[in-house]
């Protein structure tokens, strides 16, 4: 994490300090200054920034020296002895009220960036204050207002973005000054989900289906949007908070909505929200937001915008690098191995169109695996791959270099007898089987339905008539779409 040494601390060296608070120490001449730095959390001491011997008292190696007196003279003097007591470091300077050109020329020799005072105080103004900080402030005005307790849930079975999303709104609740908890219903099964929860020891509290949820005063949804899709809430819920960059399905209602579908993650949001309030996030909390951008835009070649890039760069100085590497590179489990065997035996390909059913699974995360995997043979150039657990199937669906938007295809195909949606590239979809089981002659009609209805959609051949698989306009489960049988006994 960068450490920074303010020499100096008048209006706008204040405000830095205040703002990037974690591993910054202040001196300044200012004993009222001291006092006030210190009950605000940061390192000061009381001496003559200017003064060589009381700057070496302190013991602290800086990333960055930063010069910010009101004086031009003591800035000049301050900088003529720190680029020679810190060569490692940036230099930093603020020119101070009303230079003399000599002065503002003298500084530009020495120091590695000079700003002007009132520049630089109207930027970080404008940066809270204007247009680009208004979501930020609507955020904070309605946490305030919020009934405590609050509940921050994350979809079912949580991937990076959302978790680390889900903590975020945690931490910055906890600026707002209202007790939060991250939620999330289902189980963490991906190898790196495991490890990111693990390794950073992340405070997460998970909910079984139907079970009684505690008493909340109000309920946020981040990285979806509305309670019953995509979690176990119950439909009706009241929303107080929603921040997502998937495209909404229908008209999203909560207290505070941010939706930017033209973000590759909503972890870049929450970084631009903690950016905003200067709240410096714990190397845990950088670490996760940084993982969830970086798994959402597959690494930064998917779907990614400038805004994170810009959110990557402001993370990395807080990331614990070490753990972040780890997290990257976990051990793969047996049942992952065996479901990407299976994607592979069982694959059908038309026209560079993938669908495989891998069976009955207990880990929904390696769909999303084998999808990415098989994405990457000659030849392919988007992927359907399925399975079943207990009476739904999932679906987990890429594309590459294609015209085709995965999300709109899959909702067309699935909607009327499941849900479905995501992104142009990146997509999944949820179909309830009714009270069939995985018996030979109800495994061979799921994969006949899924694939051939998928197969449709998309526009590649079929094997089959899609009349004799499915009814097109039907608006009932799998179950009703499979074939009949003789015998309701066989069907189990």
């Amino acid at each position: 994490m960068a450490s920074r040494l303010v020499l100096g601390c008048g209006s706008v060296g204040r405000q830095l300090a205040v703002a990037e608070s974690s591993r910054t120490h202040v001196v300044t001449e200012d004993e009222h200054r001291v006092e006030t730095l210190r009950s605000d959390g940061i390192a000061a001491t009381l001496g003559d920034p200017a003064d060589p011997a009381t700057v070496a008292t302190v013991s602290f190696d800086p990333d960055t020296v930063v010069v910010g007196s009101d004086d031009p003279a003591q800035n000049c003097a301050i900088a003529d002895f720190a680029v020679d007591a810190f060569p490692d470091a940036r230099l930093f300077a603020f020119t101070g009220n009303e230079p003399t050109d000599a002065q503002r020329e003298r500084l530009h020799q020495l120091a590695d960036d000079v700003h002007d005072p009132a520049d630089a105080l109207s930027s970080f103004m404008l940066d809270r204050v204007g247009d680009d900080g208004l979501q930020t402030r609507r955020l904070m005005r309605v946490l305030r207002t919020a009934e405590p307790p609050l509940a921050v849930f994350a979809h079912d079975n949580p991937d990076p973005d959302a978790i680390a999303s889900a903590l975020a709104l945690v931490r910055i609740a906890e600026r707002a000054g209202i007790e939060a908890q991250a939620c999330y219903f289902g189980d963490i099964s991906h190898q790196e989900n495991r490890a990111l929860v693990n390794l950073l020891d992340l405070e997460l509290q998970t909910f079984s289906t139907n079970q009684e949820l505690p008493e909340f005063g109000s309920i946020a949804l981040v990285d979806h949007s509305r309670p019953g899709i995509n979690d176990q809430l119950p439909p009706e819920t009241d929303i107080d908070i929603v921040v997502d960059h998937h495209p909404p399905r229908a008209p999203v209602e909560a207290s505070f909505v941010d939706l930017r579908s033209n973000i590759g993650s909503t972890s870049t949001l929450f970084a631009d929200y903690l950016r905003k309030l200067g709240i410096d996030p714990t190397p845990e909390l950088a670490t996760a937001l940084l993982f969830g951008i970086q798994v959402d835009t597959d690494d930064f070649s998917r779907e990614v915008a400038g805004e994170d890039f810009d959110a990557a760069a402001y993370l990395v100085s807080f990331v614990d690098a070490a753990k972040l590497e780890r997290i990257e590179s976990p051990s793969v489990s047996a049942e992952t191995v065996e479901i990407l065997a299976s994607a592979i035996v069982n694959r059908d390909i038309r026209d560079g169109v993938l669908a495989s059913y891998v069976g009955v699974i207990s880990d929904r995360d390696a769909l999303a695996q084998a999808a990415d995997q098989l994405l990457m043979m000659d030849g392919v150039s988007t992927t359907l791959i399925f399975g079943t657990i207990d009476d739904t199937v999932f679906a987990s669906a890429r594309a590459r270099g294609s015209e085709l938007d995965l999300g709109e295809a899959l909702r067309e195909a699935f909607d009327q007898i499941g849900s479905a949606g995501g992104h142009a590239d990146m997509a999944g979809a949820q179909i309830p089987v009714g009270g069939l089981g995985a018996e030979d002659e109800a495994d061979t009609a799921i994969r006949d339905v899924i694939s051939e209805r998928f197969f449709e959609t998309v526009g590649v051949g079929t094997d089959a008539s899609p009349a004799a698989v499915y009814a097109k306009d039907t608006h009932l489960g799998l179950a009703e779409a499979l074939p009949e049988h003789d015998d309701p006994d066989d069907a189990a």
